[in-house]
C-alpha cells in the first residue's frame, strides 16, 4: 500500500514538473517572436499613421522607399509613369537622391527628362522630383508630370514672340514713312505716296490686331451659349459678298451650290467668319480669271448626319509639308505673298477653334499647282448641341491642328448671278 501510495506521489511530481518545463518553453517561444530581427526591419515596413490616407489624394505621384530601397507603397500614377518596376525604384537619378536623403536627411528637389513608355520616337516626359525623409527609416519621393504644363508655356512663348514680330513689321513702316512725309513736306507727290503707304501699314495693322482679338474670343467663349439654328445658305451668301471685291478685281469667278435647306447649330457670327476666311484665302491665293467654288451637302456619320461645306480654288496649292501646319498661328505657306495680300497668319488658326468648338473638323485637300480644297464638318442642327460637348479642347490637341487628307470635290456648284 505505501509502495503505491510513493509511486503515485512520483507520478505527480512528475506530472507537475513536465508541465512547468512546458510552460516556461512556451513563454520563451513567445517572447522569441515577438522579438525584431533584422530581416522583419526590412520586409515588414509600417508606414506612419495617416500618411497612406494623405497619397492616396495627391495628385502627384507617390513612392516610399525603406532602408533597402524596396518600394512600401506606390501610388497607380507613380506605375504609370513608369517609375516603379519589380518592386524596385526604376529611374537611378531619383534612386540616388533618396539614398542622399536617407544619410542626411536633406529634402532635395530636381527636374528630369523621363523616355516616354511605349513609343519608339525618342519622346520625353518632363517631370519634378522630390524627395524628404519620412520618419526614421523611410524616404518619399513625390513626382508631378511636368509635359503639359511645359507644352502650354511652348506654344504660349511662341505666340508672345510671334505677335511681337508681326505688330513690328507693321509699326516700323509707320515710324519710317511718317518721317518720310515729313523730310517731303515740300514735295506733294511723294507726300501722297508715302501717305498711301501709311494707309496700307495702318490697316494691314488694325487688321493684326482685330484678328488677335476674334482669336482670343473664339478659344475663350463657349459658342453655344448663344447658339441658333443658322442657315448654310446665308452663311455662304454672306462669305461670298465678303469677298466680292477682291475676286472682282482679279475676275475670279464666285460660284455656289449643292444641297439647299440646310442648317447648323453654333455661333452665327463666328461660324460666318471661319467661312468668310477659306474664302478670301481662296480669292487671295489664287491667279486672275479663275474659279472659287463653295458647295455644301448632309453626309451620314456615327452620331448623326454632318454638313459639309467645302471650299474649292484653282491655286498655288500647298505642299506636304506645309499642309502639317498651315493650322498654326502665324504659319504661312508663302509669308511674301501673304503680306502682299493682306494675311496675318490667323485666319486658318480662327477657322480650327470656331469649327472644333462647335464639335466639328477641319480637313484640306491640296496638290501643288492645282488648287486646294478646305472642308468644314459641322454637325446638323439637332444633335450639334451634344456632340459640341463632347468634343475636346481645340487648345490640347496637337498645335499642326487637323491632318490633311484626301477630298473627293463635290459636284460642279452653280454660278451665282
Amino acid at each position: 500500500m505505501d509502495v503505491n501510495a510513493a509511486v503515485a506521489a512520483a507520478a505527480a511530481i512528475a506530472g507537475v514538473l513536465t508541465g512547468v518545463i512546458a510552460m516556461l518553453a512556451f513563454r520563451w517561444s513567445e517572447r522569441d517572436q515577438k522579438r525584431p530581427t533584422r530581416t522583419s526591419l526590412h520586409t515588414d515596413p509600417v508606414l506612419p499613421p495617416g500618411v497612406d490616407t494623405v497619397l492616396s489624394v495627391l495628385r502627384s505621384s507617390a513612392v516610399v522607399l525603406d532602408e533597402a530601397d524596396t518600394v512600401v507603397k506606390a501610388s497607380s500614377a507613380a506605375y504609370a509613369l513608369g517609375l516603379v518596376r519589380g518592386g524596385k525604384l526604376a529611374i537611378e537619378p531619383m534612386l540616388g537622391m533618396a539614398r542622399d536623403t536617407r544619410r542626411d536627411g536633406e529634402i532635395r528637389q530636381v527636374e528630369l527628362d523621363l523616355p516616354r513608355r511605349g513609343t519608339g520616337r525618342g519622346e520625353a516626359l518632363a517631370v519634378s522630383a522630390r524627395v524628404a525623409p519620412l520618419g526614421s527609416r523611410l524616404v518619399l519621393l513625390l513626382v508631378e508630370d511636368l509635359t503639359e504644363a511645359r507644352r502650354i508655356e511652348a506654344v504660349r512663348r511662341d505666340f508672345v514672340a510671334n505677335v511681337s514680330h508681326e505688330l513690328k513689321t507693321p509699326v516700323g513702316a509707320l515710324s519710317l514713312l511718317s518721317e518720310a512725309v515729313m523730310d517731303a513736306s515740300d514735295d506733294p507727290e511723294a507726300v501722297q505716296r508715302f501717305a498711301g503707304r501709311m494707309q496700307i501699314e495702318a490697316t494691314r495693322l488694325t487688321n493684326l490686331v482685330q484678328e488677335l482679338i476674334d482669336l482670343s474670343r473664339v478659344q475663350n467663349d463657349d459658342p453655344l451659349e448663344d447658339a441658333e439654328p443658322v442657315r448654310v445658305d446665308e452663311l455662304v451668301a454672306e462669305a461670298i459678298d465678303r469677298c466680292r471685291h477682291q475676286a472682282g478685281t482679279k475676275q475670279i469667278t464666285m460660284a455656289a451650290g449643292g444641297t439647299a435647306d440646310l442648317h447648323v447649330w453654333g455661333n452665327r457670327g463666328q461660324l460666318a467668319a471661319a467661312l468668310g476666311n477659306l474664302v478670301e484665302n481662296a480669292v487671295n491665293y489664287s491667279p486672275a480669271r479663275t474659279r472659287v467654288g463653295i458647295a455644301a451637302r448632309r453626309i451620314n456619320a456615327t452620331g448623326g448626319d454632318m454638313i459639309e461645306l467645302a471650299v474649292t480654288d484653282q491655286g498655288i496649292g500647298i505642299t506636304d509639308k506645309d499642309k502639317e501646319r498651315i493650322f498654326e498661328r502665324f504659319y504661312r505657306v508663302d509669308p511674301a505673298r501673304s503680306r502682299a495680300t493682306g494675311g496675318t497668319g490667323l485666319g486658318l488658326a480662327i477657322v480650327k477653334h470656331v469649327v472644333a468648338s462647335h464639335g466639328g473638323e477641319v480637313t484640306v485637300w491640296s496638290a501643288e499647282g492645282q488648287g486646294s480644297t478646305f472642308t468644314l464638318r459641322l454637325p446638323e442642327a439637332g444633335a450639334a448641341r451634344d456632340r459640341a460637348s463632347q468634343h475636346p479642347d481645340p487648345d490640347l490637341e496637337d498645335e499642326a491642328g487637323t491632318e490633311s487628307s484626301p477630298y473627293e470635290p463635290l459636284p460642279a456648284p452653280e454660278v451665282l448671278p
